[in-house]
């Protein structure tokens, strides 16, 4: 019988022996692969937490003890065993449990979490209030070790080091050695102090110690700064230890019996404890351990088979292809990415001029101030991020980048909907922010085509150029363009009484409408606006369609609505105007009426047949 459909809280893990948590693990991975291969998401950074998990709400009392998964690409087997197993299979459809911790799902997500190196600020918060109320409760930050290259990290860790916090940080190391212990020692210590025996051992030796009248706490503060100073000598501290803050580890993460007694002990200190775990990107999946990076976020696939390695069938790929081409013929071209080589197409550009390739690890603030400073030095950036990423370096491309008119090319990938990540991954919010900078220069192509001559455009213009992009392929469509190429529309658009203007791979959906009387006009340059190209393709218009893949508040159609209705044109707006859950990309269209046959509706509704 299957001890998972027993499972319906985390109470109900604390009465099993190891062999039962042992075979739980088994059965959880086999959730996962079946619910990923079927709708996509994380994989190999799930698979590796498995027993860590079971470990941390078999020693804790969630809700009441709080845990906090940051980015929360490891969440998966939390979901599972706080109540959601039976939708499980549901992850990432409309309606369905979210990919990321989603406290609007559930009580024991106590935060939205969707972006790199906040748990530690927040987890520090959480146990300050507790704290402060006097309250018992323990509150625990999963982070892992790929956010220590997020700046934010360090700013939590700064104030961490407050006596009597319920804080405890369990660092998931699957990639790098942070303590930077190695050889023999590190060994014996891994097995001594990651396991139960010893713990017992020194908890034993202190109750024996506390008994002697007198000497018994002085003997024990003498044995323990001798170990400390034993250890200083042998080890030197590691980072945790010189901000202030106690340390465990490493520790074997995939062996929940010394999870469980590492958690233990993390509990019994007097203060902000780091739990230091190694795991296995990808354990229980043979394709995910061998190659984790790929198996680090998925479409469907077939398990038996695997993930097929990325098409080159899409603009990232596209994207990386061209740069590629441009940087053989200008040698001043430099590729900047935050920690998503794959994922921004950026390997071909990393194998061809890794001298000129930089990924600066999670650090997208870093990553602009470094661009814009490459820039002074006389090269040209290129910087390629995701769009909800690039939202963390408004400062940055303000302060450095802006104010110092410095040429810099913000590639922004994953714009628009985006399928499946859901409210913190949606790129729905650059258009409105960057358009606000001085200088901004925003292109939005929806074809490889346009993407190319975009590109040309941004690499030879000045100041600040954006090229945005959506995840996935090129739209269809016959389009015409104006002589310099920053408009698309569709023929004899300049003579129809309505017409649907809008920017990027959205403008598909509105193709059913080009009948009769009915047109669109596409900015490839979406920002700024050449307004008299735009009345020359609007001039014999009576109704505008504003029609926007992004929020309304300071994008396109905001902008552009008084003046049409200034020049006495009817107007009309289809654009987002809140966060937007996850779902397919037909599904999220559907959600907000975007999709083919509500734009074709809403556009005879409201101008009916004029």
């Amino acid at each position: 019988m299957s001890l998972l459909e027993n499972i319906n809280s985390p109470g109900d893990l604390k009465g099993l022996t190891d062999e039962q948590l042992g075979g739980l693990a088994k059965e959880i991975r086999g959730t996962i692969i079946d619910a990923v291969s079927q709708n996509g998401g994380h994989l190999a950074s799930n698979l590796g937490v498995v027993e860590a998990t079971l470990a941390l709400h078999k020693v804790f009392d969630s809700p009441g003890d709080r845990i906090l998964f940051d980015v929360s690409h490891q969440c998966y087997t939390h979901k599972i065993l706080t109540g959601r197993y039976k939708n499980f299979s549901t992850l990432r459809k409309s309606g369905g449990i979210s990919g990321f911790s989603n406290p609007a799902e559930s009580a024991y997500d106590p935060l939205y979490e969707g972006h790199c190196g906040t748990s530690i600020s927040q987890a520090l918060a959480f146990a300050t209030a507790d704290a402060m109320d006097g309250k018992k409760n323990y509150t625990v930050a999963v982070v892992g070790d790929g956010a220590f290259t997020n700046g934010m990290i360090y700013e939590a860790l700064n104030n961490c080091s407050v006596h009597n916090l319920r804080l405890i940080i369990l660092l998931n190391d699957n990639e790098m050695c942070i303590s930077g212990i190695t050889g023999g020692m590190n060994k014996m210590l891994r097995r001594m102090r990651s396991s139960s025996g010893y713990f017992r051992i020194k908890h034993g030796t202190q109750k024996v110690l506390r008994k002697i009248p007198f000497l018994g706490k002085g003997l024990i503060l003498v044995g323990r700064r001798l170990k400390n100073f034993v250890k200083n000598i042998l080890l030197n501290k590691n980072i945790f230890e010189n901000y202030g803050l106690e340390y465990i580890g490493p520790v074997d993460g995939n062996n929940i019996k010394r999870m469980c007694s590492a958690l233990a002990e993390a509990k019994r200190r007097e203060a902000c404890c780091v739990v230091h775990m190694y795991t296995k990107k990808g354990l229980g999946y043979e394709p995910a351990e061998k190659e984790p990076a790929l198996y680090h976020s998925v479409s469907p696939f077939d398990p038996a088979k695997g993930v097929s390695a990325p098409s080159d069938d899409c603009f990232s790929e596209q994207f990386g292809k061209y740069l590629c081409e441009k940087a053989d013929e200008n040698s001043a071209i430099c590729a900047i990415t935050a920690a998503m080589t794959d994922g921004t197409g950026l390997s071909g550009f990393a194998a061809a001029h890794p001298e000129r390739f930089f990924d600066v690890g999670i650090a997208e603030e870093h990553a602009v101030t470094f661009g814009a400073a490459l820039s002074a030095a006389g090269k040209l950036p290129v910087c390629a991020v995701y769009s909800t990423f690039a939202q963390r370096a408004y400062d940055q491309l303000f302060q450095d980048v802006s104010l110092g008119g410095f040429h810099f090319v913000l590639a922004l990938d994953r714009c628009g909907f985006v399928a499946g990540d859901g409210v913190t991954h949606q790129g729905l919010f650059d258009y409105s922010l960057f358009c606000s900078l001085p200088g901004c220069t925003v292109y939005s192509p929806a074809t490889y085509k346009e993407l190319k001559l975009c590109m040309d455009k941004a690499l030879s213009g000045q100041g600040l150029q954006i090229v945005r992009y959506p995840k996935g392929k090129e739209t269809g469509g016959y389009w015409n363009y104006s002589k310099n190429g920053d408009f698309a529309f569709t023929a004899g658009a300049e003579h129809c009484k309505t017409i649907i203007l809008t920017y990027g791979r959205i403008a598909a959906n509105a193709l059913p409408c080009v009948v009769g009387g009915t047109g669109i006009v596409r900015l490839v340059k979406a920002f700024p606006f050449d307004l008299e190209e735009l009345e020359r393709l609007t001039a014999g218009a009576r109704n505008i369609y504003l029609l926007e893949e992004g929020i309304f508040e300071g994008g396109m159609a905001q902008k552009l609505s008084p003046y049409f209705t200034a020049s006495g044109k009817n107007v009309a707006v289809r654009a987002v105007y809140g966060f937007v859950k996850h779902g397919s990309f037909a599904e999220i269209c559907a959600a907000h009426g975007f999709s083919p046959e509500q734009i074709a509706e809403e556009v005879k509704t409201v101008f009916g047949r004029q």
